[in-house]
């Protein structure tokens, strides 16, 4: 059984600007009645560095197609992250899926990025430079991916917040 621990060695960025990460190769197996049926299921995240990420899983019969698979699910999942000037997240927020719940919090310049595993991947291709996380509940390396993206994809910027109050950047910011 092949498993990826280290985010994996492969990076390709595609003609639309998006790279590639496989956060994990699982084989898979169904039992049907003439014997067990083998597959390969790949978690894939996407992103362009600027700001869009998606993750997405793809299953094949072999291991380059279920790549392929997992990178079409996620450029059809992309979301668009909230960053301020100095590349970190505008708030801190919890972000949850099934069992995961990932912290996200904001950082100052020249923090880098704190992350474990799966959560590092989806922040470093959303071009996010200065963040602390940490992973809580389930370690579903899945999991922990998409609770990553949905705390990522709920985060707004303090104009988004005024707009939404009927306020000015100023008094929400004060």
């Amino acid at each position: 059984m092949r498993q990826n621990d280290n985010n994996s060695k492969r990076n390709d960025k595609d003609e639309n600007g998006f790279e590639d990460r496989v956060v994990a190769i699982k084989r898979v197996t169904k039992v049907v009645k003439g014997g067990r049926n083998m597959r390969f299921s790949a978690l894939v995240v996407v992103g362009d560095g600027n700001g869009h990420v998606g993750a997405g899983i793809g299953k094949a019969a072999e291991i380059p197609e279920a790549i392929r698979k997992g990178k079409e699910d996620a450029q059809k999942n992309l979301v668009t992250v909230a960053r301020t000037e100095f590349q970190s997240i505008t708030h801190d927020y919890t972000g949850k899926y099934g069992g995961a719940t990932v912290l996200l919090k904001r950082a100052p310049e020249g923090t880098g990025v704190i992350a474990g595993g799966p959560a590092r991947a989806v922040i470093e291709l959303a071009g996010i430079k200065n963040i602390r996380t940490k992973s809580l509940g389930s370690n579903n390396k899945q999991n922990v991916v998409f609770a990553t993206l949905s705390g990522l994809k709920a985060i707004k910027t303090p104009e988004d917040v005024a707009r939404l109050r009927g306020k000015t950047v100023e008094e929400i910011l004060a």
